[in-house]
């Protein structure tokens, strides 16, 4: 049954991989210890006078086990980053390792393979298959990658996120709240590396919101889930270990720990600059 389902939405959600080539580019062949490690990315959109400079020379490394906050203003460069060092998109020069894999050298297909192992990701909108119920969506990835879910991960990953009772109803019988949730249960159901998260909470209201950054900061405290957030929200940015702020293509300011007013802070110093 959810066979004939996925035939409906054959490769539904694979990104556009026809980006700019990333070329070679003279740093160490041996990779780095971090998770997710970025070696001087730029991104350009266009060419000539109307080219958008994206990202203009970014290097930061992901530690394994934490969560990190990506601030910054609009069209700073925030989702860009994230885009590419979750290879959903390619960068026009610098390096990105994954778990130890350089992506530059890599196929579309061997994108695809590294990021079905490698990474989870948790979409401002949800993205999830209104034909499937909570349950086979949360195990779409390993679906998809013709893995068996191991039992009693799911029952507790289902638990651990409070869809037990709404495991078969479809997205269109659930909250804001709960579509977040199973979407976040995709993300963590395969075991990756490390799971993006695109303004998870950008969505849905403040009580929902806090209900969804607490089940975020537990995936860290209790999975050692390795998580990067993108945030405009100083309270989502307020439970990471470290918050890093993003301007005119340029990582500016990089911040550990922080209650909310400190980050509010720092963004208004920012957009006063």
């Amino acid at each position: 049954m959810l066979a004939k389902k996925l035939d409906r939405v054959s490769n539904e959600g694979e990104p556009n991989m026809e980006a700019a080539a990333v070329p070679a580019v003279d740093v160490a062949e041996r990779a780095p210890a971090a998770v997710v490690a970025a070696h001087d990315i730029t991104r350009r959109y266009g060419e000539g006078d109307t080219a958008v400079e994206a990202l203009r020379g970014v290097t930061l490394d992901v530690q394994q086990g934490k969560l990190t906050a990506v601030m910054g203003p609009s069209g700073s460069g925030k989702s860009t980053l994230m885009h590419i060092m979750a290879a959903l998109d390619r960068s026009t020069s610098g390096t990105i390792w994954i778990a130890g894999t350089q992506l530059g050298s890599l196929s579309d297909t061997q994108i695809t393979k590294l990021r079905r192992k490698h990474i989870g990701f948790v979409f401002q909108f949800f993205n999830l298959l209104p034909m499937l119920t909570a349950e086979e969506n949360v195990l779409l990835p390993l679906t998809i990658a013709g893995e068996k879910p191991d039992e009693a991960w799911r029952e507790d990953l289902l638990k651990k996120v409070g869809l037990t009772d709404r495991r078969t109803h479809r997205p269109a019988e659930l909250s804001g709240g709960q579509q977040q949730r199973v979407a976040i249960a995709r993300a963590l159901v395969s075991r990756p590396t490390v799971v993006f998260a695109d303004e998870p909470t950008g969505n849905l209201d403040s009580a929902t919101s806090a209900e969804i950054l607490e089940l975020m900061r537990d995936s860290v405290d209790s999975l050692g889930q390795t998580t990067v957030m993108v945030t405009h929200d100083p309270r989502a940015a307020a439970i990471a270990d470290r918050i890093l702020f993003l301007d005119d293509g340029l990582i500016v300011r990089d911040m550990p720990r922080a209650e909310p007013g400190e980050v509010i802070a720092a963004m208004d110093e920012l957009t006063q600059n």
